[in-house]
């Protein structure tokens, strides 16, 4: 369906620079062919622009006439994406265009995550600064590199870059909503070097899988109970340790901003095993049916036998070492917050576990909007990877926000959504990592507010965009540029 989708869609300008982004691949840290495209549509647009060393782009946009005096605001998104597939959907992201498709008054994708997060910020930023029925005063839209991994656009921002002081982040996902504060976070990883013995004679291979997770962002949706197909995985593994099996390979996840909706072991056992190791399969898969039913109703344990069978496995020791990590490690959320109600304040996450030939790598990442609690959890995780042997690697973490509830852009957005809307908004801080935390450290004083339409199942293939509220939402932002012109 893909063009076909966004057809008679308002605003018209928005959705077709959303389409444009979603045909140009832009994978966290692989920008290249994005910032092409963002390069060429400020040229035929004859605007100026700049690229710092790492990648980032300005656009400068002239002020509407009469309006050159006003103040400059700064219009801010991330240009990459979460790259997340179904199991069986042929797409590569390094080349592919992303396929659209329109399902009962969503955007969503075919088989793949979405891109609107933040492609639909990104798009309403370029639209505001090309509609000529927008009125606004000067403008820098901002556009960051590999938020989405690493916060390294952000992170390398130097003085001067931009000029505005007031600055509007389009990289929310809750219509009605403006957020004036997030978590800071840091990744925590356990590197494992892999002991081996030869695998016995007269075993059987089979792959053992835990799929149909929602899975979803790790600091969004940690709250909403959904289940972790690692710690699925390795406590179906614990289930059969009273069996003779060994273990050839264990991985799961993929991103470390995401909750894991997949993993996956090879296990070797006696044939006359079989049928014992499927029906403890099979129970298990029923008791996390029960435990998970609201929440991930369509998970599920698949139990498939090799053609091959590897030639080393796990030595039992250090195949019990990785099961008992894994089942030691927190995940979920590790306390609420105390000033804001239903806010997430401290959590952790089991993202990955990926296999390679000598190693296995764990990794992890912590959330809080409390510094002392945030170092705590991270801890916590290095002393389980430090007692077991690992080696640990730990990231140099990002900023939270404390929300300023006296901002002077949040008190002119406030009025701009009652007068439209006809009721008051929200005023939230996020369990999550915005840019403003680290744009807030480079730029001291800079006013803030983070907003956008209603999006679900970010960083999942379950990833889709509200085409109600993306009218909403831009219609605010224009109203905002207009009142702060005038």
């Amino acid at each position: 369906m893909s063009e076909d989708s966004i057809l008679s869609l308002k605003p018209a300008l928005l959705w077709k620079y959303f389409y444009d982004i979603s045909q140009v691949p832009r994978p966290s840290k692989k920008e290249t062919k994005i910032i092409e495209h963002i390069k060429t549509f400020a040229v035929n647009h004859n605007l100026q622009y700049k690229i710092d060393k790492v990648g980032n782009i300005v656009i400068s946009i002239p002020p509407t006439k009469g309006f050159e005096k006003s103040p400059t605001i700064v219009l801010q998104g991330h240009i990459d994406m979460v790259c997340e597939k179904n199991k069986g959907t042929k797409h590569d992201f390094e080349n592919d265009p992303i396929k659209l498709v329109r399902e009962d008054g969503w955007i969503t994708a075919e088989g793949t995550t979405l891109g609107s997060d933040n492609g639909i910020g990104v798009a309403a930023a370029l639209a505001a600064g090309t509609d000529p029925e927008v009125q606004h005063g000067p403008l820098e839209i901002l556009l960051t590199i590999d938020e989405e991994t690493g916060l390294t656009g952000a992170n390398n921002l130097q003085p001067g870059f931009i000029t505005g002081k007031t600055l509007l982040n389009l990289d929310s996902e809750e219509d009605g909503a403006f957020y004036v504060g997030c978590s800071g976070g840091v990744d925590t990883a356990g590197v494992f070097k892999i002991d081996y013995q030869n695998a016995p004679s007269g075993f059987v291979a089979y792959e053992l899988l835990v799929t149909g997770l929602k899975g979803g962002h790790s600091g969004l949706d940690i709250d909403a109970g959904r289940a972790n197909a690692i710690k699925l995985l390795v406590r179906s593994l614990k289930a059969l340790e009273n069996i003779d099996y060994h273990l050839a390979k264990i991985e799961g996840g993929s991103k470390r901003n995401a909750i894991p909706r997949e993993a996956e072991a090879t296990i070797l056992f006696n044939p006359t095993d079989e049928k014992n190791i499927s029906d403890i399969l099979n129970y298990m898969q029923s008791c996390f049916l029960n435990e998970f039913n609201k929440s991930d109703n369509k998970l599920k344990i698949e139990f498939n036998k090799l053609n091959t069978s590897p030639e080393k496995v796990f030595t039992n020791s250090f195949k019990d070492k990785i099961v008992k990590v894994l089942l030691s490690l927190p995940h979920g959320v590790v306390a609420m917050s105390q000033d804001i109600s239903g806010l997430v304040e401290t959590s952790t996450n089991v993202a990955t576990i990926s296999f390679q030939k000598d190693e296995i790598v764990i990794g992890t990442s912590q959330r809080s909007s409390i510094e002392s609690a945030q170092s705590y959890i991270a801890q916590s995780v290095e002393s389980i990877f430090s007692l077991s042997g690992a080696i640990v690697n730990s990231g140099d973490g990002y900023s939270g926000w404390k929300p300023n509830l006296n901002s002077e852009i949040l008190k002119v957005s406030k009025n701009v959504f009652t007068k439209l809307f006809k009721k008051e908004p929200e005023v939230k801080a996020i369990h999550a990592g915005l840019e403003c935390g680290i744009l807030g450290e480079k730029y001291h004083g800079l006013d803030m507010v983070s907003f956008g339409p209603t999006i679900q199942g970010a960083h999942s293939p379950d990833e889709r965009v509200n085409i109600e509220t993306v009218d909403k939402f831009y219609t605010l932002l224009k109203e905002i540029l207009k009142n702060i012109a005038n």
